[in-house]
């Protein structure tokens, strides 16, 4: 008995030894919860420890030091973790570095400080990102038009931009909701805020905001943003060489009769040559989004590719297209899809439908900083209208769509000197 007990103890030992390492598996079949696991090489990050991220290995695995403590978190968490030996961490890092495979392993050094542009009152669920966020227990701060313009921005290495209007045209709710108490609330806040800020306009604040937001982007930030934060985002560009784009109800005086002529492309991130649509009564900004375009589109049919690139030479979109599978459910938003023939050649195509000829989700690079756009407004929530509960994220804890935000909020921890492109 006593040599059963000692046999035991050593076979413990050496397992203790030689378990150097947690592997977070992300593909399918071993992961239950994939969003969490995001959450949890956050957390480790956070503890001054790097972690490798396996790119196309295993649908994007992470390779973490062992330790008791991450091992309870994990399980707290409930996410699915394995024990490796040094032996076979080596191993799985030799494969990957075979030049027959399409793998790489990037070494995430801090955890990114994230911050997220949006109105003060707004809960966590009138957004994805912030949903996801809370949900993976990835720490953010709320920011907003105060603190961009006092250049707050700096002190943040992410910025998810809220689903907002930078157009000041209030979402072209207009012909729909102008009898609404929660927009004449809104569009009241929205003005006194700009008056505070020394702005006789709504359009004029939200512009200077943009260009803000440009300018930190160029300074070397990375930029998320989702929905109508997209392409309304670059038509305030566009527009900033101080063109009147709103008509009346917006802005109190007429819109310049000559504005498409007057729009300035090269100031845009990402879209190019598109046309602004001009009736406030319709909820449409321009020509870059599918939304009314589409078609018929079934749900049960919508879905999106995302691309492939080479992990060795293309770690960066890599990255952000990490997942367990490479077809992805659509979902629709206020901007749901971007006309291919608007996106700028420079800017690279992570996610299209074919089809519809459709980009879903883009990526761009602006001086020293990033950019990625995501068409739609909830991963999981395919056509979210207005007063539409929350998304449970409970019931998608292994959501593809979801996934992809939270590749995007671990990118700016990836080591400098991997990024290629």
């Amino acid at each position: 008995m006593k040599k059963l007990f000692c046999s035991l103890f050593l076979l413990a030992f050496s397992t203790q030894i030689f378990a150097s390492s947690i592997l977070i598996p992300m593909d399918a079949e071993s992961q239950k919860n994939h969003l969490k696991a995001y959450g949890i090489t956050y957390w480790v990050l956070t503890k001054q420890q790097k972690v490798q991220w396996l790119l196309n290995y295993r649908g994007g695995s992470f390779l973490l030091p062992d330790g008791e403590s991450i091992r309870k978190e994990c399980q707290i968490r409930g996410v699915s973790f394995e024990i490796v030996s040094d032996s076979q961490a080596q191993s799985i890092l030799e494969e990957i570095s075979s030049p027959s495979q399409n793998q790489e392993a990037v070494v995430l050094e801090k955890a990114p400080k994230v911050a997220v542009y949006s109105p003060k009152g707004n809960q966590p669920w009138d957004d994805a990102v912030t949903m996801v966020l809370t949900y993976a227990e990835i720490p953010y701060v709320t920011v907003y038009d105060e603190d961009v313009l006092d250049d707050k921005l700096v002190l943040y290495d992410w910025l998810h931009l809220h689903h907002e209007d930078f157009t000041g045209q209030y979402g072209k709710f207009y012909g729909a909701y102008r009898a609404a108490p929660w927009y004449i609330e809104q569009k009241k806040e929205a003005e006194a805020l700009a008056s505070r800020l020394g702005y006789s306009k709504v359009s004029e604040e939200k512009r200077a905001v943009a260009l803000k937001i440009r300018k930190y982007v160029i300074g070397g930030g990375f930029m998320f943003a989702m929905c109508s934060a997209t392409d309304s985002f670059d038509i305030a560009l566009s527009a900033s060489d101080d063109v009147d784009i709103c008509e009346p109800m917006f802005d109190g005086d007429p819109s310049d009769a000559n504005y498409q002529s007057r729009l300035n492309f090269d100031k845009t991130f990402a879209f190019t040559d598109f046309t602004l649509e001009r009736s406030p009564l319709k909820y449409e900004f321009s020509s870059i989004d599918m939304t009314q375009r589409r078609g018929n589109v079934a749900k049960e049919s919508d879905y999106f590719s995302l691309m492939d690139f080479s992990a060795k030479w293309d770690p960066v979109p890599t990255m952000l297209c990490q997942n367990h599978t490479a077809l992805v459910k659509g979902f629709m938003g206020q901007t749901t899809a971007f006309d291919r023939r608007s996106v700028k050649p420079t800017v690279l195509v992570l996610g299209e439908n074919k089809t519809n000829e459709e980009a879903r989700y883009i990526h761009g690079i602006k001086g020293k900083g990033f950019f990625t756009f995501y068409g739609g407004h909830d991963p999981e929530d395919y056509q979210h209208r207005v007063g539409d509960p929350k998304t449970e994220l409970e019931l998608h804890p292994t959501s593809p769509g979801y996934r992809l935000i939270l590749n995007n909020v671990l990118f700016p921890a990836a080591q400098k000197k991997k990024q290629k492109t």
